[in-house]
């Protein structure tokens, strides 16, 4: 996956995560939980 830009939106129990590539375009939607969120940013 070629991710240029990430934006997360922090909540209490879950993290909205939205990337985007270098076009603009939505490539990563995702709503992960806290012990999930290093794991996703691993994979990316």
């Amino acid at each position: 996956m070629n991710v240029t830009t990430v934006g997360i939106d922090l909540a209490k129990n879950v993290f909205s995560v939205h990337g985007v590539g270098r076009d603009g375009k939505a490539l990563l939607r995702r709503s992960v939980g806290r012990a999930d969120l290093l794991p996703m940013f691993a994979l990316i």
